[in-house]
């Protein structure tokens, strides 16, 4: 495994380094960090089974129900789940407690006039600080940052013609998985309304390792790879089919070595209901 030339891992690092939690660090003190103005937090109810997510309003609002911490760490830091290490069991994404939250930003925020055009879509940079205020306040959540040399992917364009459409809906949910839907499987790859950094950020979440996108494609894509292959093969194996998937799209990820940046939990601590 080769390691990356000094200017690509500069680049790699500068985006690595730019993560909204390093940020924080690095400003030293909570009441840098904007608030929201009104926040509730939750044990979820004993009947509560599915998982659904956190989701973002007109006007700022943000709403979460049966969120696990980790999962709560994850969005309001911008990291994937391989990137976080500690903190109690319970915190776990699998397994671990879970949470209702409902939060709105003050008047003079920027996310007041935000307008998302689904609910699903992400929060934005403000709405991510607002989270880590309330993980600092209402979790007591300490953390700090370790950067180690590990394995990455860059994310490349193949020298063949590209096998992406135009996004037909500019303002459908970003999402990339299986063919059905869902997670990726070895029948193949399909997107729709995704850009490359976007993708890139997907792909980490399945390889558990850092996607550097490389591919200086600007827009948005749709697109759609079938293996043709069994669903049910034994013998399948998922990343040869991600890596064949994104080569039948015109797109390569190459395996190398970098500076992989995560975020220690220190301590942490169950909220009391309110």
């Amino acid at each position: 495994m080769r390691s990356l030339p000094p200017t690509m891992i500069n680049s790699l690092l500068t985006v690595l380094v730019a993560l909204p939690f390093l940020h924080a660090m690095q400003a030293g003190k909570q009441a840098t960090l904007p608030e929201f103005e009104v926040a509730s937090v939750r044990p979820s109810g004993p009947n509560q089974r599915e998982l659904n997510g956190l989701y973002t309003y007109p006007g700022g609002k943000v709403m979460c129900k049966g969120c696990r911490l980790q999962y709560l760490i994850m969005v309001a830091f911008d990291v994937q789940q391989f990137q976080i290490s500690g903190g109690p069991s319970w915190i776990d994404l699998v397994g671990g407690a879970r949470y209702d939250i409902e939060a709105i930003p003050p008047a003079t925020s920027q996310s007041i006039h935000s307008n998302p055009a689904i609910p699903k879509n992400p929060p934005n940079d403000e709405q991510r600080q607002m989270l880590q205020s309330l993980l600092i306040g209402r979790f007591h959540l300490k953390f700090h940052a370790e950067t180690q040399e590990g394995p990455v992917y860059i994310l490349t364009r193949k020298n063949k013609p590209l096998n992406l459409q135009a996004s037909k809906d500019k303002n459908a949910y970003s999402w990339a998985g299986g063919i059905e839907g869902g997670p990726p499987d070895i029948s193949g790859l399909r997107g729709t309304n995704i850009s490359m950094p976007q993708l890139a950020l997907r792909i980490s979440s399945w390889l558990k390792r850092p996607v550097l996108d490389q591919t200086g494609l600007q827009e948005s894509y749709d697109f759609e790879y079938r293996m043709g292959i069994d669903n049910d093969d034994p013998n399948a194996d998922l990343v040869s089919s991600i890596l064949t998937s994104l080569q039948g799209i015109g797109l390569n990820l190459k395996s190398t070595t970098g500076p992989v940046e995560t975020i220690r939990v220190d301590h942490v601590e169950q909220p009391s209901p309110n």
